[in-house]
């Protein structure tokens, strides 16, 4: 099975990460912010990936360190569970609606990391949660995790909903993105010879 752990601590935050690629989709996560936790469930169950989190934050500041370096310790996971990346797809997308809302999420386990992003929020919390966090959580998981990955709400009214297609919509692609291709007989999909 394709797993690893990581922790990473610094003077803001402590965090350990278990996943395993090729799991069941069970959850058990607790960042300290609950919005935070319910995405991150999402990840899990849809990308059939087995995920265990454990962060302790700055929260009495605010959530942004602690879900950033969540994004990083969660990207650096993932990149390590997948080792050489030999026999993986490589390239996925998944388009997830939620009611009113619609999110476009592609991705290339390319390990040139890349984040294009064309969401947009109509409030800037969703309860105590900064919006503007959800970009912060991409961004710092594509870079960790080596990812080139783009994503664009089509459209939306409601702010929770828009963020629950993005997660949704990335926890599809990369499950996709990260199945192995029995066709690829362990060779890395790329010309280069590796990514």
């Amino acid at each position: 099975m394709r797993s690893a752990e990581i922790s990473r601590t610094t003077k803001e935050t402590d965090i350990t990460v278990s996943i395993a690629i090729d799991g069941a989709g069970q959850a058990d996560i607790d960042t300290g912010i609950g919005f935070l936790d319910h995405m991150l469930e999402q990840i899990a169950r849809h990308g059939l990936m087995d995920l265990r989190i454990r962060a302790k934050g700055d929260l009495h500041i605010d959530a942004h360190h602690t879900t950033e370096d969540v994004g990083i310790t969660l990207g650096q996971a993932f990149r390590q569970a997948l080792g050489g990346k030999a026999g993986i797809t490589r390239y996925a997308e998944a388009t997830i609606p939620l009611d009113e809302a619609l999110t476009r999420v592609v991705v290339d386990i390319s390990g040139r990391p890349w984040l294009v992003w064309k969401v947009d929020f109509p409030t800037e919390k969703i309860g105590a949660f900064d919006t503007e966090l959800v970009h912060e959580f991409f961004y710092a998981f594509a870079i960790n995790a080596g990812l080139t990955l783009h994503v664009e709400t089509f459209y939306g009214r409601n702010s929770h909903h828009i963020a629950e297609t993005c997660f949704k919509a990335l926890a599809r692609a990369l499950r996709a993105a990260a199945a192995l291709d029995e066709r690829m007989a362990g060779m890395v999909p790329s010309t280069k010879g590796s990514l």
